[in-house]
């Protein structure tokens, strides 16, 4: 991998992985239009893309600290049976976390089989796109309440929605928005649960998978370059995406780009030949 596709791959993660416009569906589809080559075999890769996660986690943790230290202070105190709103959103951020740790475990590898065809991944993110503008819709239709309101059960279906994203060309942020609009939230608050319920789970993906890169050191100043580049890029965009969501942005401007990026993929690649 040269310096300058390293570059390119770190900053394009940590500008999609949050933006709802899916960040492996980028992954994959614009090297391939570009005509940049990614092994997707290689072993490497996975474990690669996990450390720019990482490096994501690492961005969210830093601009929210505030707010997760709030959190788990109110977590121990719940535990303490002391009942307040910090401790009750904690606990609704765990729960809505348990689905797509769970199903990501167990369909990991089935799922990796969808990788290899960027037509299949082109479509979905036009689907995606279809869905961001009906939670754009949901936007105006519905009261705006707090995450620290949201019922376990509601907790639950918005971290269900997570498992969507594990398919190449849907949004993480982009389906928890969706869902967390459709249980009474702004899109500024659907958004800031959504970046709080991602932490823990691109957390700790990139803490299970680091260790595979040690089978490889010739990948570890790549992974630590790709990291700290996904990181700042990740910051810029949270910082972004959160003061325009603030400002009454609207999920429909992130749909229109996906279907139109999505059938325009979608045609390429039916017309010429993916990059083996």
């Amino acid at each position: 991998m040269t310096l300058w596709f390293l570059i390119f791959l770190s900053v394009l993660q940590g500008v999609t992985e949050l933006f709802p416009v899916s960040s492996l569906g980028h992954t994959l589809l614009v090297p391939g239009l570009i005509g940049m080559h990614i092994d997707k075999h290689a072993p490497q890769l996975l474990p690669f893309l996990v450390a720019l996660h990482l490096g994501t986690a690492l961005a969210l943790l830093w601009y929210f600290r505030k707010r997760w230290i709030a959190l788990i202070k109110g977590f121990i105190g719940s535990l303490r049976g002391r009942k307040n709103a910090d401790g009750h959103m904690m606990w609704a951020l765990i729960i809505g976390t348990i689905p797509t740790g769970i199903v990501g475990l167990v369909l990991e590898k089935r799922l990796e089989a969808l990788f290899h065809d960027l037509r299949i991944v082109a479509a979905a993110l036009m689907v995606n796109g279809v869905l961001l503008w009906v939670g754009d819709r949901l936007t105006r239709a519905r009261a705006e309440r707090s995450p620290e309101d949201l019922t376990f059960k509601q907790a639950f279906l918005v971290g269900l929605a997570q498992i969507g994203a594990l398919i190449p060309g849907f949004s993480r942020s982009g389906l928890t928005i969706i869902a967390g609009v459709g249980a009474g939230m702004s899109s500024e608050k659907a958004a800031e649960f959504s970046f709080l319920l991602g932490t823990p789970i691109i957390f700790a993906a990139g803490v299970l998978e680091l260790p595979k890169l040690f089978h490889a050191p010739d990948q570890l100043f790549d992974a630590a370059l790709g990291g700290v580049l996904t990181g700042i890029a990740a910051y810029l965009s949270v910082r972004f995406l959160m003061r325009y969501f603030e400002g009454r942005g609207r999920l429909a401007a992130f749909g229109l780009y996906c279907v139109v990026a999505g059938a325009f993929c979608l045609g390429w690649f039916m017309l010429h030949q993916q990059p083996v």
